[in-house]
């Protein structure tokens, strides 16, 4: 199976209308939403929810209150203001545990949170596996490895060619565990100044875990000097660009409606996202090539 991801260095490239585009061209895939902490791929998708799973994650002080003494040592010592009353509020918890450290009475332990869930779901184009964090809970990066992982299961066990990952915008953990590990990233930015600004440093992360990427710009002629710099940016730096899409009002309607440009219109900017998908195609096959002379 060969992996491939889609991430942005912004938020609001148009990373995930990409993925749905992929997931009505691609034949033989399954899917993995990793932008855990804003998952919206199941929108575009609707998915029916296969198996549903706990995710467990990070640990919380929790005050036995009857051998508790109420000698407020815990709640003097708490920087984070999460004892109250002697009693520990799970969202204001960090769970540095200082707090059991200096209970004269050993009345306190750090217990295990249940974080969020993932899904195992089944959509009109194949299998999608997801997730979704609890309210002010983190580590999305362990969460991330989870749905990755999941979704080799599924790709092993049902012979499936690729795996598609909708990756979170950024270069934090969540990105880093999206990113470690995968045949090619795609990366989609825009021809604004925060886009390139943010491109140039998803590039830098690639470059680092030596990930081969290609870009998409889209929304190309918002700006096209700015395109242009993208251009001169990537051409730079070696990157290929794989495709320059325009804006295109059938994208947003196609949206409107719960569907993917491709599914949607057989015109305007369809005939390039599928020059898009080929040419990740091919250059997915080119990389397979030249691991295998290695």
């Amino acid at each position: 199976m060969k992996e491939l991801v889609v991430l942005s260095g912004k938020g609001g490239t148009g990373k995930t209308s990409l993925v749905g585009c992929f997931a009505a061209l691609a034949r033989s895939k399954v899917l993995a939403d990793c932008d855990v902490d804003a998952a919206d791929l199941h929108l575009l998708l609707r998915p029916s929810v296969r198996d549903k799973t706990e995710f467990w994650s990070g640990h919380a002080a929790s005050i036995d209150r009857e051998a508790c003494t109420r000698c407020g040592l815990c709640e003097s010592v708490c920087r984070f203001d999460a004892v109250k009353d002697f009693t520990v509020d799970p969202l204001a918890c960090e769970g540095c545990g200082f707090c059991v450290r200096v209970c004269p009475e050993r009345c306190i332990v750090m217990k295990e949170r249940m974080a969020g869930h993932w899904f195992v779901s089944d959509t009109r184009h194949g299998p999608l596996v997801h997730a979704q964090l609890g309210i002010a809970e983190e580590n999305s990066g362990k969460l991330v490895t989870v749905v990755r992982n999941q979704a080799r299961v599924i790709a092993k066990k049902e012979n499936l060619a690729h795996i598609i990952i909708d990756g979170p915008p950024g270069i934090g953990c969540p990105v880093i565990s999206s990113l470690s590990g995968v045949n090619l990233a795609l990366l989609v930015t825009e021809p604004t100044l925060s886009g390139m600004h943010d491109l140039d440093r998803v590039l830098d992360l690639c470059r680092h875990f030596d990930v081969p990427a290609m870009v998409c710009i889209n929304k190309y002629n918002v700006n096209e000097e700015n395109s242009r710099r993208i251009v001169e940016q990537c051409g730079a730096r070696g990157i290929e660009i794989a495709a320059q899409i325009p804006f295109d009002k059938s994208i947003i309607e196609a949206l409107v409606r719960g569907l993917a440009v491709v599914e949607y219109s057989p015109n305007g900017v369809t005939g390039l996202i599928n020059a898009l998908w080929e040419n990740v195609l091919k250059r997915l096959e080119t990389e397979e090539a030249t691991h295998a002379d290695l």
